[in-house]
């Protein structure tokens, strides 16, 4: 990834995803009806990408502030009412069943993969990459297409690999998070959370020059759904958009839109383009403490991206990358920002 214009400092930075994941069906491996397990071993490496585009949302998922080998994932989910029903628990992603767009899938800047004013949360970010936590999530099939699923995640994340580890204490509480949809040419749905401990006011003190505490909540919407064609040539469409305390988190909200668009090229049947605007809002708090830093705050940083992603072989696939940031404060460069990337994808299989 480069940074090509604008932002903090021209430069360029590599960055690794290695990823080795594993599932088990535990009734035939041990007999264990209706019960199955999974495993995700996760390598980050890598540069810095934003500390030269100086972005508050970030411009590539895979950057981490240190690179570390760890164990993601480790979960079991159990059927439950005769299948209608899955009872997970264990080191989850919530952003793999919460507030998430199949159709965004394919870009990259991290505010695609969840909103902002959901991901700033928490004493050090909630069970989303690169860390997740201990999680029991409930998932409920409604009629045909719908669905109601609500987990109860630890509030600090932290896995295998990570220095502190896995916090099996709950010190510092839970996220509540559920959502409620239907799977109907897409997925349409409405969601909400909360954390049961709360947490300190970005900028306000009480009369000891103490953090007010405040208690974390939001809700978000998001739309997906095709409006042409069929899994090998179509195209979908994508809206999401969430909304915070404004209180407790940099963001008071935002929205993601966007498009997906497969095999329109010709002789590529694996082609995919996409092409997506992502905003964030500020919250009052963070554009006070911008300001006290010498640096005037608009009330939003706003990216677009643009990418394409091809196999060029049996197991690999290549996708350049193209984004725009405006930027909600200058800070040592000038507000907008144009990153450019490569990522070379190798997957690989076994039954």
């Amino acid at each position: 990834m480069g940074n090509v214009a604008g932002g903090d400092a021209r430069g360029t930075r590599m960055l690794d995803n290695i990823e080795v994941t594993a599932d088990g069906d535990l009734d035939q491996l041990v007999g264990w009806r209706g019960a199955r397990v999974h495993l995700h071993l996760l390598s980050n490496h890598g540069g810095s990408i934003n500390a030269l585009a100086g972005t508050l949302q970030g411009v590539d998922n895979i950057e981490v502030p240190e690179g570390r080998i760890k164990l993601y994932d480790a979960w079991i989910e159990q059927d439950i009412a005769g299948g209608r029903a899955a009872l997970l628990v264990g080191l989850s992603d919530l952003n793999v069943d919460f507030y998430q767009n199949d159709a965004a899938g394919i870009l990259v800047a991290p505010a695609f993969g969840i909103g902002s004013e959901l991901s700033a949360t928490g004493p050090n970010g909630p069970s989303i990459f690169p860390s997740t936590a201990l999680t029991a999530r409930l998932n409920v099939a409604i009629a045909k297409s719908g669905y109601v699923r609500a987990a109860v995640v630890n509030a600090r994340a932290g896995v295998l690999g990570d220095r502190p580890g896995i916090d099996f204490k709950m010190r510092d509480g839970a996220l509540l998070i559920a959502e409620a949809g239907v799977r109907t040419n897409g997925k349409l749905a409405v969601g909400a959370w909360r954390y049961t401990r709360q947490q300190d006011d970005l900028r306000a003190c009480d009369a000891n020059g103490d953090p007010i505490k405040r208690t974390a909540i939001g809700a978000y919407v998001l739309v997906d759904q095709r409006v042409w064609g069929d899994d090998s040539r179509g195209i979908d469409l994508f809206f999401r958009a969430g909304v915070s305390d404004g209180k407790t988190t940099p963001f008071r909200g935002g929205f993601q839109a966007g498009l997906l668009a497969n095999g329109l090229i010709p002789g590529r049947p694996d082609g995919q383009f996409s092409f997506g605007v992502a905003q964030g809002l500020l919250s009052r708090a963070m554009r006070r403490t911008v300001r006290d830093s010498g640096n005037s705050a608009d009330a939003a940083e706003t990216g677009v991206e643009i990418t394409y992603l091809d196999r060029i072989g049996p197991v690999l696939s290549v996708q350049p990358d193209f984004q725009y940031v405006r930027r909600a404060f200058a800070g040592g460069g000038r507000r907008s920002t144009v990153v450019l990337g490569l990522r070379l994808i190798a997957e690989f299989g076994a039954p």
